[in-house]
């Protein structure tokens, strides 16, 4: 394996500071420098930009940001035992790399960052959904990020680019592509992580739109999709009746069948639906 820098290889570091992965802490290590550059490239051209990192562990994908030309790296980590490791790093890139010891749901980070902002994380298990929805719901849109580049369980990153008509599709993939541009970009097996998931794991990037793909009030819309897709099995004529009395009326002044199920509906389908609120 080359090196991208003159540090110790991920190994080394891990046993020098004893980083056994934690389950709880939904951790998974990936070890192969060549892999966290090449993760690091799918965000694009870095120069210029600041990037916001969620748990960083022993510092891989960190050290990848840094080589391939990150301005400033915020790296957020809720293990204390992973503290020494990211320090040694901030060492041989001096002024490049901050980072907090704190639980990335708790805190706001806008503050230490300056724009333009990118967030690239190989994002903990058992919390990455939550963020991601959290980045994709800010009080305002365009949010304070250009892009994200997020790696999960690919059962989740095919949920967020799935299509109409698939089972994979659902609130999660309406919301991600509503906003953004969303796309695999990179697929990884459980053997290259320490410990190996007993998942496949996929990379997915998303580029923020300045404007939705479709005019809709997002509470609205939110409403609509999760009622249809609460009750997927059920046509939106029964799933939906609940938002309004006359919502088969409104269905089909849309182009919408109410004997339709959620999952037949397009992002377009379900923001024309919504309009009919406002």
């Amino acid at each position: 394996m080359s090196k991208i820098d003159s540090l110790p290889s991920l190994r080394e570091v891990i046993n020098t500071h004893g980083l056994v992965a934690k389950k709880s802490l939904g951790q998974n290590f990936l070890l192969d420098l060549n892999l966290t550059a090449k993760i690091a490239r799918q965000a694009g051209d870095l120069a210029g930009c600041d990037v916001l990192e969620v748990g960083p562990g022993p510092g891989g994908l960190t050290r990848g940001l840094l080589a391939e030309g990150a301005r400033r790296v915020l790296a957020v980590e809720k293990d204390p035992r992973c503290m020494a490791a990211l320090a040694e790093i901030a060492d041989a890139y001096p002024g490049r790399l901050e980072v907090i010891n704190a639980d990335a749901l708790d805190i706001d980070i806008r503050a230490h960052l300056t724009p333009p902002i990118r967030v690239v994380s190989n994002l903990p298990y058992n919390v990455g959904t939550e963020l991601l929805i959290r980045w994709l719901t800010p009080a305002s849109w365009p949010p304070f990020w250009e892009s994200l580049t997020l790696m999960f369980q690919k059962e989740v990153a095919q949920r967020i680019t799935a299509q109409p008509g698939s089972k994979a599709y659902g609130r999660l993939g309406i919301l991600a592509q509503w906003r953004t541009e969303a796309r695999i970009v990179m697929s990884l097996p459980p053997e290259a992580f320490t410990p190996p998931p007993k998942v496949h794991s996929a990379v997915v990037h998303l580029k923020r739109r300045e404007e939705p793909l479709f005019p809709a009030d997002e509470k609205i819309l939110n409403r609509i999709v999760a009622a249809g897709f609460n009750q997927r099995r059920k046509m939106l004529r029964a799933s939906l009746k609940s938002i309004a009395p006359d919502m088969e009326d409104r269905m089909v002044s849309v182009g919408i069948k109410p004997t339709d199920r959620a999952e037949q509906i397009s992002i377009e389908g379900f923001c024309a639906l919504a309009r009919t609120f406002t």
